[in-house]
């Protein structure tokens, strides 16, 4: 049997049937959100989601099969190659929702900030991995720049949420990473502590305005805190079990959610109006259940690598002589 066909048949099968069925329901409820609006565009969103379903499907296969090492090669192309999308987003790039943050090249259209995302975090990893000794003040501040360009970049589209994404991640790794934790500490503090100043001086109007509806949606319901109440009455006459598929006179059918980003940024208040309490509970829990690390372990590109004869170690070379 060959390494690769012994790799792919010791994979974590349970998992992979979780996030297959994450996927799956993630295009019904696309579908279930959009089924009744009158644009073709609209109504096509479900199966352009089940098209990159199917690529993400493939991009899974080949990723995982892959010895993890080699990510130590691709991390840094994929950073440089995310920093220069997000130039080339700033010059060229689609508005979309008030952010300049979106690039058609023909019938593909992708936000680069997924990929420096993405990228930022496993250049990161690498430095927090590899130069354990240098000093923490250093290591941070190499941190601070390696996140620091993308995210400058991703807020001048404006695109504040893609950025809040960093803040949790990066602390995360900080502290796995070994950083000091005076230092995480003095992070967390100076970080709250700017943030008045930002909402203040650093951000938008309708930054600022979305702050302050989601704090209190009731300040403006006819404006800006009417997203987020709609959402609120969606969950909320969802009850105990829900209204179900296609049912008549809900927040879904009447269109009540905004309509430019039902599908995405509203999709988890349509579930729980058509499933209920019990479904957005059962989609939650799923959701850490796909990485669960009490489920038998994936045969990773670590045990391949133990099979090969540069990294049998000196005693078992001895032992088997």
């Amino acid at each position: 049997m060959t390494p690769l066909l012994r790799k792919f048949l010791g994979m974590n099968w349970m998992i992979f049937a979780i996030m297959i069925a994450l996927a799956a329901f993630g295009v019904f409820a696309i579908y279930s959100a959009t089924w009744m609006r009158d644009e073709v565009l609209v109504q096509n969103f479900w199966r352009r989601q089940a098209m990159w379903v199917g690529i993400g499907m493939v991009a899974f296969f080949v990723a995982s099969l892959v010895d993890y090492r080699w990510v130590k090669w691709g991390a840094l192309p994929m950073y440089l190659a995310g920093i220069g999308f997000l130039i080339l987003a700033r010059l060229i790039g689609t508005r979309v929702n008030g952010a300049k943050s979106w690039i058609n090249i023909g019938p593909v259209n992708f936000q680069p900030a997924q990929l420096a995302v993405i990228a930022g975090i496993m250049v990161m990893a690498i430095l927090l991995s590899q130069f354990r000794n240098l000093h923490p003040a250093l290591r941070l501040l190499l941190c601070g720049i390696i996140c620091g360009a993308p995210m400058l970049l991703i807020l001048l589209q404006p695109d504040l949420g893609e950025v809040i994404i960093w803040v949790p991640v990066i602390l995360a790794m900080l502290f796995v990473g070994g950083m000091p934790k005076r230092y995480l500490i003095c992070i967390i503090l100076l970080g709250t502590a700017f943030i008045p100043l930002m909402v203040n001086f650093g951000l938008h109007g309708f930054q600022r305005d979305r702050i302050t509806a989601f704090m209190d949606p009731d300040l403006d319901p006819l404006n800006t805190g009417y997203g987020i109440n709609q959402a609120l009455n969606a969950v909320g006459s969802g009850g105990w079990a829900g209204l179900g598929f296609k049912s008549q006179n809900s927040q879904i059918e009447i269109e009540a959610l905004p309509q430019t980003a039902v599908q995405n940024d509203y999709i988890f208040p349509v579930i729980a109006n058509q499933w209920g309490f019990l479904g957005g509970v059962i989609l939650i829990s799923a959701s850490p259940a796909s990485s669960s690390p009490t489920a038998p372990p994936m045969t990773s590109a670590s045990s391949y690598a133990s099979a090969s004869p540069r990294s049998s170690s000196p005693t078992s070379s001895k032992t088997s002589a």
